[in-house]
């Protein structure tokens, strides 16, 4: 993956195979926006959040919410930018919209990254006013210790902060603690170290189920959720 363009800049995924895969994807994606009736949730991010979609969590937990899932493979900051600016947040009305996306964006900064991320939030609120935007914490990579651990979680700290006061918006650690007391991650939780494993999605990804279940039952009797 290339890393001369901007992480906050809106730039579309290179073709580097010649099949035109990814612009058909998210043209899929975009029709999906008018075709799927009664969406409730936006998952948009890299192939963390696409290969979700392929674990018995998002047919048990996530899918009876009505969840839309815009995830693709290797995704930059840059690319889930220019995807929510051209089609794939309109034509819908979801209560929440739910963002991981940052730790392929080799080359650049926590700050640059950082920047990136919270441009994503911002276009995601300018077409979607009232929805909540749940920004899913970077998780750690690597069996052992390794720089680009170091990496995402600065990035995760400087989010963090700049979610503060933003309106229906929140940073939700999604990491149960996959470092162990050794430094090491086990296969078991991430396959390949980088990847969750279906008991690894079941961690991470059961506090995104419980707020998302909130959010969805007070939008039914007109409350705002307010995180404390």
């Amino acid at each position: 993956m290339s890393g001369n363009h901007s992480p906050d800049v809106p730039t579309i995924n290179e073709d580097l195979f010649g099949d035109g895969r990814w612009m058909s994807v998210h043209k899929r994606f975009v029709a999906d926006t008018h075709e799927k009736e009664g969406t409730e949730v936006v998952f948009t991010g890299d192939s963390l959040i696409a290969y979700l979609q392929y674990t018995p969590m998002w047919d048990t937990h996530f899918s009876p919410m009505h969840a839309l899932n815009f995830g693709i493979g290797g995704e930059r900051t840059e690319h889930v930018l220019w995807r929510c600016m051209n089609g794939e947040m309109d034509n819908i009305k979801p209560k929440a919209v739910v963002l991981l996306i940052g730790t392929n964006n080799h080359g650049c900064t926590p700050e640059q990254i950082s920047e990136g991320i919270m441009s994503i939030v911002d276009i995601i609120r300018s077409k979607q006013k009232e929805a909540e935007i749940l920004v899913l914490s970077l998780l750690p990579r690597g069996e052992k210790p390794n720089s680009l651990r170091d990496r995402n979680k600065q990035v995760n700290d400087i989010v963090k902060d700049k979610v503060v006061g933003k309106y229906k918006t929140q940073l939700i650690n999604i990491d149960p603690g996959f470092v162990q007391p050794n430094g090491f991650i086990s296969h078991h939780d991430m396959w390949d170290y980088l990847h969750l494993s279906k008991s690894g999605y079941m961690k991470s990804f059961e506090p995104v189920h419980e707020i998302l279940l909130q959010i969805l039952a007070d939008s039914e009797i007109g409350v705002t959720t307010v995180k404390v």
